[in-house]
């Protein structure tokens, strides 16, 4: 076994979502770093799994790191797990992988599972462009501040959060960003009880007050980016703009009107755009 620290996804709730290799891996290394030990021994009998557990998380103390840096420093392979999915991705491990880069120890990636690119792959958001912004703040005036400050954000933006918050979330949200923006409840993703609701945010709010079910388990919500400011062009070119519309497509109307007036073409369109045509 390589001398590396292994950074390994295990599944966010359907054990069948394990990757082969990431089981060759955690056999084989000399110690498992897992965010709860009690939590990750199921998924160590699932697999046949009997490499020694150490927890560690961001309140582990200084023993637990030192346990793993005389694995590395003897040549030996560790690897870090949190209870689910991809670890760091608001999980523990931070502090261990800064300490692995600052002394040079190789660490490698074992992909597998993650709770926020599942649920953006089936959101039917646009996802050439996204925002992670993991859990909101616990404090109701400093989550809706922080909701107030993304309300013109243009990417689709991604929160985990809470059972027990999500309404007052979804609250904060139809305040924030409007109620007709659209909002994705991705919940209990690959489980049994899996849950997929797209609808405007006071529907979706609604739905959830009505059905206390889908305030159970984990949970991610998906964000609809909002739809670009129109530009002011001023009356002349928005007038012009207008007319070549009527006729042209909006990119050749765009195009003419901005050899005619020397504006941004780009802005043109976008303006067309945000007007409907």
């Amino acid at each position: 076994m390589e001398n590396a620290l292994y950074v390994v996804a295990t599944p966010i709730g359907n054990l069948g979502d394990m990757v082969p290799r990431a089981v060759e891996i955690l056999q084989s290394v000399q110690l498992i770093a897992a965010e709860d030990t009690r939590h990750s021994a199921n998924l160590m009998r699932e697999f046949n799994i009997d490499t020694q557990l150490l927890a560690y998380h961001d309140h582990s103390g200084k023993g637990a790191l030192d346990r793993i840096a005389t694995v590395m420093e003897s040549g030996g392979a560790v690897a870090l797990i949190s209870d689910a999915g991809t670890p760091l991705i608001s999980d523990p491990g931070y502090r261990l992988l800064q300490h692995a880069h600052s002394q040079g120890w190789k660490v490698v990636p074992v992909p597998g599972a993650s709770a926020l690119i599942t649920a953006l792959s089936v959101a039917g958001l646009a996802t050439d462009r996204f925002r992670f912004e993991g859990f909101l703040s616990a404090r109701a005036a400093a989550r809706q501040r922080q909701l107030e400050s993304l309300a013109t954000e243009s990417a689709t933006m991604i929160f985990y959060e809470a059972p027990h918050r999500l309404i007052a979330t979804l609250e904060a949200m139809t305040e924030a960003f409007g109620e007709q923006r659209l909002v994705v409840l991705a919940r209990e993703l690959t489980k049994t009880f899996e849950t997929i609701l797209r609808l405007p945010v006071a529907e979706l709010l609604a739905t959830v007050r009505a059905d206390s079910n889908q305030s159970r388990g984990e949970i991610v919500l998906l964000v609809d980016g909002a739809a670009p400011l129109p530009v002011e062009l001023g009356a002349e070119v928005e007038r012009l703009l207008v007319l070549l519309a009527d006729e042209l497509p909006p990119r050749k109307a765009a195009a003419i009107a901005s050899s005619y007036t020397g504006a941004n073409k780009k802005e043109l369109y976008n303006w067309l755009v945000a007007r409907g045509d």
